[in-house]
């Protein structure tokens, strides 16, 4: 039988696995909908290319430094002219969203995919320029784009841990309901949801500042890219993540507390029974009054102990009359 004190302990964490689901699902779907700003919006970089400045390839002293930058230059200039780059991009788990300055927000978005990561080389299509715009990029920026790259891999994969664990938690939080065992193997998943979630929104929050860091240090004061961070995205995550610690603490907290059981059932080893107070040795019982009746199916017998004695008539009570 469903206790009520045993539904209450687990709402808590029940609700809050279900809030954790939701940003989940919130992330894995950013970008997925093309002209949708609710999940547009949940971006966790977006590059602006508006202010794109293409003349600094011409004013550049002959040293190794202005060749780099020389070369870069013509590679933008070229994808920006002949290539179809776009004004706007954002990033997001799974795929990135493009469109111009005259056309509507998130208008071109790729389909998604399992360990996206935004390659800004191919992307704007610098591959395809004329010169081998990678021979001259600085080290740092390589490296940079190294890093993201790995580290994009970890991320989706801590995503897509946090977002089964969590699932199975809930699933299985339904068994809760009846017993302390359910709630054992429902902590579990929800510990490993937290673990995988707090680690997958560390990676991503470092991460895409590292995307970033590359773009700005290397074409925001030459060229005018801008980037910024998805405080968006990033809260959502940061929010699940602390809904999904508070979901593991309080599913564990119903392990060791609110078993449903009454604590007076004798019998809660067969899973029945009712409270019965037994009988113990040397106890007073009320006997019934042979005067008020019979009380309880105990009573005292009231038959005569000797035949009636026959009654005497005609003579006086005389007490010395045996003597005479």
């Amino acid at each position: 039988m469903v206790q009520a004190g045993r539904v209450a302990c687990i709402t808590a964490p029940f609700l809050l696995s279900i809030a954790a689901l939701v940003t989940l699902v919130l992330v894995f779907i950013a970008g997925t909908m093309e002209e949708n700003r609710t999940t547009g919006d949940l971006y966790f970089v977006k590059i602006d290319l508006t202010n794109l400045t293409l003349s600094a390839s011409s004013n550049i002293a002959p040293d190794a430094d202005a060749t780099t930058l020389s070369t870069l230059g013509n590679a933008l200039e070229a994808a920006k002219q002949t290539l179809g780059m776009d004004d706007h991009y954002t990033v997001y788990l799974r795929n990135y969203c493009s469109w111009n300055a005259d056309e509507d927000a998130y208008s071109d978005c790729i389909s998604p995919k399992a360990y996206f990561w935004f390659n800004p080389i191919k992307v704007w299509g610098l591959d395809r320029a004329a010169l081998p715009v990678e021979d001259y990029l600085p080290g740092s920026f390589r490296n940079g784009l190294d890093a993201y790259h790995s580290g994009s891999k970890a991320m989706f994969v801590l995503y897509a841990a946090a977002l089964a664990s969590t699932c199975f938690s809930i699933l299985v939080g339904i068994t809760a309901i009846f017993s302390r065992w359910g709630s054992f193997f429902t902590t579990f998943f929800a510990t490993v949801a937290w673990v995988a979630y707090a680690a997958a929104t560390i990676v991503a929050t470092a991460m895409f500042a590292i995307l970033k860091g590359v773009i700005d240090n290397e074409l925001e004061d030459d060229y005018g890219v801008e980037t910024r961070l998805g405080t968006r995205a990033l809260a959502t995550s940061w929010i699940g993540t602390a809904f999904a610690v508070g979901a593991g603490f309080f599913w564990f907290l119903s392990v060791c507390c609110c078993s449903g059981r009454s604590p007076y059932n004798k019998n809660h080893e067969r899973g029945r029974g009712k409270t019965r107070a037994e009988k113990t040795p040397y106890t007073y019982e009320r006997v019934g009054s042979p005067y008020m009746g019979p009380s309880a199916g105990q009573s005292v017998p009231l038959g005569a102990y000797g035949g009636a004695q026959p009654q005497q008539t005609g003579s006086a009570y005389e007490p010395f009359r045996s003597r005479v």
